[in-house]
């Protein structure tokens, strides 16, 4: 089916550009000891304390990915890493207060970037509407790659 073929590309095309915008902010406060992904996994994080298995849960983060980039965040300062009193095999990561201040700088230009969506003809209707679709679409994807579901 080309439109489901189409899709796969946007959504591809709109991450990408998604982390250029991004960049583009992080240039225009003069950042640059971290990278438009690692602000994307620093913001992902918030104000939890998580380990790297349930940050890669969270969101699209590779688990190899998410551990080199947990490494340079905690060396520019963005993040502190404390090992689990119960397990000391575990580390659990949290925003330290300098990655706190580029989190609520992050949380501005998004909020501001949502307010231009409006626009552009994408309101919280829209936006609403489409990330049922793509909510969807990712149950549909998970489904697939569910080993119980595939041969079930």
């Amino acid at each position: 089916m080309r439109a489901y073929y189409e899709t796969i590309h946007v959504i591809e095309r709109l991450h990408r550009q998604s982390l250029d915008v991004l960049k583009l902010e992080l240039d225009r406060l003069g950042i640059q000891d971290i990278n438009n992904v690692q602000s994307l996994i620093l913001f992902s994080i918030g104000s939890d304390q998580l380990t790297v298995g349930e940050l890669t849960l969270r969101g699209y983060y590779l688990g190899s990915n998410v551990s080199y980039n947990l490494k340079k965040m905690v060396e520019s300062g963005y993040l502190v890493q404390e090992r689990s009193l119960h397990d000391r095999r575990s580390v659990r990561i949290k925003v330290s207060s300098k990655g706190a201040s580029l989190k609520s700088k992050l949380d501005d230009f998004f909020e501001r970037d949502g307010k231009h969506l409006v626009s552009a003809g994408l309101g919280p209707k829209e936006l609403s509407e489409l990330g049922e679709m793509l909510n969807k679409l990712e149950r549909f994807w998970s489904s697939q790659t569910d080993p119980q579901i595939r041969t079930g």
